[in-house]
């Protein structure tokens, strides 16, 4: 390979030919400051518009100072990160965009969080000069039901684009205007609701400033928890857990499970369960579902859908609906687990408790900003009332932990409580790409052998890879499996599937990279993908400490079935867990 030889800073570096200035001088120690570049190695994403030109530095021999997130190193090349010039132009720069930034810091959604407020503190501005144009951007704040988009607050980095054109090829964004007025925004300018926005919540994961975040459900939740009329459920995501400690200076990957339900228990709702109890409930249903189209389709039936596609993920639900809506049919029709949860909650608990469903507010705690929108969608409402009320995410609960004062790292571990509580390894792996098709099938195994399956961990269904195939043996029958994270991968998947270039039985798909534990409302990690791996292995160790790990032995699923549901399929399961998809292609959509 070859590599380049120069001088930053006085200190002679080689790197590989085609290396930037930026990470050459990073390799050194060098720390230049950046604002709108983003690099997610492992996800092959790198956003280096040279927008903000935060990072210039000089170069020997050049009349103007070069970004180096941009510049690529040449032999010979001399360069010095921070003289007086390249300090001075990085401060004008930074006071430019704050004299067009609102001044409401002390309550925005992103203060304490925000990489444009901290670069300011690092920089030392502390005067704005030109306040007079900060008058000339006034963009109205664009509600949606999963995310807020204030275009004031745009600096133009870009970040939010390349993760919805680039990663998740969903197209909702793109850059309009010059100078002053120059963000970016939806299609057209419209209001995101009316683009092919999938509320997946990248966008929200990368946005250096306060421009782009999530609908806030906390201040609903206190509101219902200080209702004496009101029993308040919260359920729990199994990528929740996984990454929750994060926001209490916790390593990443710090399983937190049990002070997380005695943190519930502090704050005052009545009953804290578990999704993954759900997701065991989705495995019964999404199984047999598979199950009973395999068997179609080996009895020569020609109307068979295959592959079956998972039906877990609302963002990957939104993008099917608006992409591929000559494929309705396709998708499996079990709802998510937030639903399922939702669902059973509102009917099979209240009557346990003796309560209507609208004395029950359910709660839950997800790592995905596409759930709140989920919740709210019309066909999981029962004559107007919702199965699921609110949805807050990992950073929500975290701020709401805080809010209450509780001492996180101290609690002791507290359970789930029952019998919605109750859950296998099965259901926990649901967090992690390939952990939903692998939960199903240590189920259809058994169900269609009638056999013991010994091995439980189907190894090759993991992984980090964006696209994944493998075939499981079903003792004889072989079931090719195919597995893919991120939409941009999805799509790529789907194109083979629309064409009949594939022979996959089955497929698992999730939104967002590495599964629910890289979802839009988790911890930021800041493009560090390693965190990413960290929470997987959470994910997969609470599966190996689980002393059940199959989803149709958890006790309680076992008996739901026997009191309320009669069998998988079954018409009340039907009613209650299956749901029907929309053709959202033409809907005032520009695509």
């Amino acid at each position: 390979m070859e590599t380049i030889k120069l001088t930053i800073d006085n200190k002679p570096v080689e790197v590989p030919a085609g290396t930037s200035v930026y990470q050459a001088a990073k390799n050194l120690g060098i720390d230049i400051p950046v604002l709108c570049y983003m690099n997610l190695h492992d996800l092959g994403i790198e956003n280096k518009p040279a927008g903000c030109r935060i990072c210039v530095v000089e170069v020997e021999g050049r009349r103007n100072l070069a970004p180096s997130c941009s510049t690529t190193c040449a032999n010979g090349m001399v360069v010095k990160t921070h003289t007086t010039r390249v300090i001075n132009a990085r401060r004008t720069v930074m006071e430019l965009i704050l004299s067009d930034h609102p001044k409401d810091c002390l309550t925005c959604p992103k203060s304490g969080s925000c990489d444009l407020q901290n670069m300011a503190v690092k920089m030392g501005v502390r005067n704005i000069p030109g306040q007079a144009y900060a008058e000339m951007s006034t963009y109205k704040t664009d509600f949606s039901p999963s995310i807020i988009r204030d275009m004031d607050k745009c600096i133009m980095c870009r970040r939010c684009e390349t993760m919805c054109n680039d990663f998740q090829t969903v197209g909702a964004l793109s850059g309009v205007n010059r100078g002053f007025m120059a963000v970016v925004a939806p299609a057209f300018e419209q209001d995101l609701e009316k683009s092919p926005c999938t509320y997946c919540g990248q966008c929200v994961a990368v946005c250096p400033t306060g421009a782009l975040t999530e609908v806030d459900h906390t201040p609903k939740v206190i509101r219902a928890l200080a209702d004496p009329t009101k029993t308040v459920l919260v359920q729990t995501a199994p990528a929740v857990r996984a990454a929750l400690g994060e926001e209490f200076g916790l390593e990443p990957g710090t399983r937190v499970t049990g002070k997380m339900v005695a943190a519930l228990r502090q704050i005052g709702f009545d009953f804290i369960f578990d999704t993954d109890f759900a997701a065991d409930l989705t495995i019964m249903e999404e199984g047999t579902e598979l199950l009973t189209r395999l068997g179609k389709h080996l009895s020569g039936d020609k109307t068979v859908k295959l592959p079956m596609l998972t039906s877990c993920c609302p963002g990957w639900v939104q993008f099917f609906e608006h992409n591929y809506s000559d494929m309705l049919d396709v998708p499996s029709t079990a709802k998510s687990p937030q639903q399922m949860f939702g669902a059973i909650a509102k009917s099979y608990f209240a009557e346990k408790l003796g309560k209507k469903r609208e004395d029950l507010v359910v709660v839950s705690v997800m790592p995905c900003l596409a759930k709140k929108y989920e919740c709210q969608r019309d066909e999981f409402k029962v004559d107007g009332n919702p199965d699921v009320d609110y949805s807050i995410s990992t950073r929500e609960l975290a701020h709401l932990i805080k809010e209450f004062n509780i001492g996180f790292n101290e609690l002791a571990d507290e359970d789930f409580d029952r019998p919605l509580g109750e859950s296998t390894g099965a259901g926990v792996i649901f967090g992690a790409t390939g952990g939903v098709i692998e939960a199903a099938t240590r189920t259809a195994y058994e169900l269609h052998t009638g056999k013991t399956l010994k091995n439980v961990e189907f190894t090759a269904l993991r992984g980090m890879e964006g696209i994944r195939s493998a075939t499981v043996d079903f003792d004889g029958l072989p079931i090719n499996i195919g597995i893919a994270h991120g939409l941009g991968n999805a799509r790529k998947l789907l194109d083979l599937v629309r064409t009949g270039k594939t022979n996959y039985h089955a497929i698992e798909i999730m939104a967002c990279p590495g599964g629910c534990i890289g979802g839009g409302g988790q911890p930021l990690h800041h493009g560090d993908t390693s965190v990413l791996k960290a929470r997987t292995k959470a994910i997969y160790s609470e599966d190996t400490n689980k002393v059940i790990r199959k989803s149709h032995e958890n006790p309680y699923i076992i008996k739901l079935y026997e009191e309320f549901l009669g069998k998988p399929m079954s018409h009340k399961a039907h009613e209650l867990l299956h749901t029907h998809y929309f053709d959202k292609s033409s809907k005032d959509i520009f695509i």
